[in-house]
């Protein structure tokens, strides 16, 4: 319907100010809300999480931020990385023009049940000044070990971009914890950055300080199998266990935004840039695509995060939201999770 003809300009104007504001506060309000919900404890009053645009650094949201983990439809690498192993296919006779193209024609390897994937590991180059000859060369490549990938180089002087596939019965490690072990599905192709940094913390053998520190149930406002129930509350509590993946004596270095699906239940995501993350017990569709996720526990294991979500805790109030935080701690660990190829249920979430 259009505007009417003769309203006056000044009033068009004022009108499109006090819009603009109330725009903007709208949109503050909510950014507060969601840093409340999950800021660490252990932080001062005058410090929030950061939640990063949902945009920034890529496909922040749309079908593939809303698909991607779920259905493995991202297709994203690591730049200035080169990744070694035995070549399938030859990139000086095999051509793209784009990573996303070459990182495809690796997942097209990966065919049939549980895996393994004929190619784990794609390596393209793409910049045309920088690659010369090389430019568009798509080398799809084995690694001996998917959980420990073979860096030959990395830097800014490295012109190629590489990034890893994990089959349907490959790429699960275990967050090992004194009520049981969580199988978590990583998902390197939709968060690279953040499977890098996972890897890292498998390959350190011990994880002293990571941990859960706090744990909320569904309560009244979603079902058992993670759907909210209508006209219930969003919160609290919020359906979650959150911690911290930052092992001590260790450097973290903040992780970009990458694919940042809806959050469903058994989803492992960060808060903000981490180290902070959390375990969803409930599908999110209210927090709007704002947390990168890297990875999902396996079905049969979230017996072992509502265990954890039921332990004694005690209130606190972060940025005038009511949480509920662990009286005691649940220390982690990684562990390798060796097994033959459909030993887990992989159907469901993963």
């Amino acid at each position: 319907m259009g505007r009417k003809q003769n309203d006056s300009e000044p009033t068009t104007h004022y009108v499109s100010l006090i819009l603009l504001w109330a725009g903007l506060i709208s949109c503050a309000l909510v950014y507060t809300f969601l840093s409340a919900v999950l800021r660490p404890n252990y932080m001062s009053n005058t410090i929030a999480v950061e939640l990063l645009p949902i945009n920034e650094g890529g496909n922040g949201g749309g079908v593939e931020g809303d698909l991607g983990a779920e259905n493995g439809v991202c297709c994203r690498g690591i730049a200035n990385l080169e990744l070694w192993g035995a070549a399938v296919k030859w990139g000086s006779e095999f051509k793209f023009n784009s990573s996303e193209e070459c990182c495809k024609a690796c997942k097209g390897m990966c065919s049939g049940g549980d895996g393994p994937c004929l190619c784990d590991t794609w390596v393209f180059c793409g910049n045309r000044e920088a690659c010369g000859s090389k430019f568009g060369e798509c080398w799809l490549k084995k690694q001996k070990d998917t959980l420990a990938p073979d860096r030959q180089e990395a830097g800014q002087k490295v012109s190629w971009t590489s990034g890893l596939i994990f089959g349907k019965g490959e790429g699960i490690v275990g967050l090992e914890t004194e009520y049981g072990t969580l199988h978590m599905k990583l998902f390197p192709d939709c968060a690279p950055h953040s499977v890098a940094y996972i890897l890292e913390l498998l390959a350190l053998r011990h994880c002293a300080g990571c941990q859960f520190y706090r744990a909320e149930g569904r309560g009244q406002s979603w079902d058992s199998e993670g759907n909210h129930i209508k006209n219930a509350p969003f919160g609290p509590p919020f359906a979650l266990i959150q911690g911290t993946l930052e092992a001590q004596g260790t450097t973290f270095k903040k992780i970009p935004t990458e694919v940042c699906p809806t959050i469903r239940k058994g989803s492992v995501a960060w808060v903000g840039s981490g180290p902070e993350f959390f375990i969803s017990l409930a599908n999110h569709e209210e927090w709007n695509n704002a947390y990168t996720v890297f990875g999902s526990v396996l079905p049969e294991d979230m017996k072992i995060v509502e265990k954890i979500a039921q332990l004694p805790t005690k209130s606190d109030v972060w940025n005038n939201i009511n949480v509920s935080v662990l009286e005691k701690p649940v220390p982690l660990w990684f562990r390798r999770i060796r097994t033959s190829h459909g030993d887990l249920n992989l159907n469901a979430n993963a």
